[in-house]
């Protein structure tokens, strides 16, 4: 089989960059659709498509920002004014976020791991697809996405879990490369 050598050097030299350090252009909707389309290219046992995608973008990013920093401000009383101002700012660090949300539930012959494992990897393959189309992604959870009282504020249906938002934009700054695991550490050939 021939090598990918395209593939395998965005592959060596894939980085995320910090939501906060991503500006304008984000993608129009006829690339965030593509973006879908091609997230949507996962592993998923059974054709169950078991995830759902809620996008954020314009102004309602900015409500529903202040929405989760009211609900953070009445958790902590004590939170102090820089956690404040990155509370109001969740949403809005990047032009575009989009939440990939898990729907796995029990069947009878799809385990429910491979299900949650499927919209893990729509997540990856949102982030690889951004980069495809020249914008810079960053797969972030935050406490929010843990939070069930916050997932009405999210658009999230109850027994639904948030696998992760994607944050997608134009790097304010060339992303620099971060220390990797040593193959050594963590892997083994099993039977050597």
């Amino acid at each position: 089989m021939p090598v990918n050598a395209a593939l395998k050097t965005y592959l060596e030299t894939r980085r995320s960059v910090p939501a906060f350090q991503m500006c304008e252009p984000g993608p129009s909707r006829t690339e965030i659709e593509e973006m879908l389309k091609l997230a949507s290219r996962v592993p998923d046992h059974g054709k169950l498509a078991p995830w759902r995608f809620i996008v954020y973008a314009g102004a309602v990013r900015e409500r529903i920002s202040l929405e989760l920093a009211d609900m953070a401000m009445a958790k902590r009383p004590d939170i102090s004014d820089e956690m404040i101002a990155v509370e109001k700012s969740r949403l809005t660090r990047a032009p575009v976020v989009i939440a990939v949300v898990s729907q796995a539930a029990p069947h009878a012959k799809i385990p429910e791991w491979e299900q949650v494992m499927s919209a893990g990897a729509v997540c990856l393959n949102l982030v690889m697809a951004a980069n495809a189309l020249g914008y810079c992604s960053n797969w972030l959870t935050e406490w929010y996405a843990f939070d069930e009282n916050a997932y009405p504020v999210l658009g999230v249906a109850a027994g639904e879990k948030v696998a992760g938002f994607i944050h997608i934009g134009s790097p304010k700054i060339q992303p620099t490369e971060r220390p990797r695991p040593d193959l050594a550490d963590i892997v083994t050939f099993a039977g050597e």
